[in-house]
C-alpha cells in the first residue's frame, strides 16, 4: 500500500513539474511535494 501510494505522489510531482515554466514555479512545486509527502508520512 506504501509503495502505491508513494509512485502515485512521484507520477503528482512530475506532473506539476512539467507544468510550471519559472524557477520560482518550480521552487513553489517542490514545496508543495514536500508537503505532501510530509502529509503521507503521517
Amino acid at each position: 500500500m506504501k509503495t502505491l501510494s508513494t509512485l502515485f505522489l512521484l507520477l503528482a510531482i512530475v506532473a506539476q513539474l512539467t507544468a510550471c515554466n519559472t524557477i520560482q514555479g518550480f521552487g513553489k512545486d517542490v514545496q508543495r511535494g514536500g508537503e505532501a509527502i510530509e502529509k503521507t508520512a503521517k
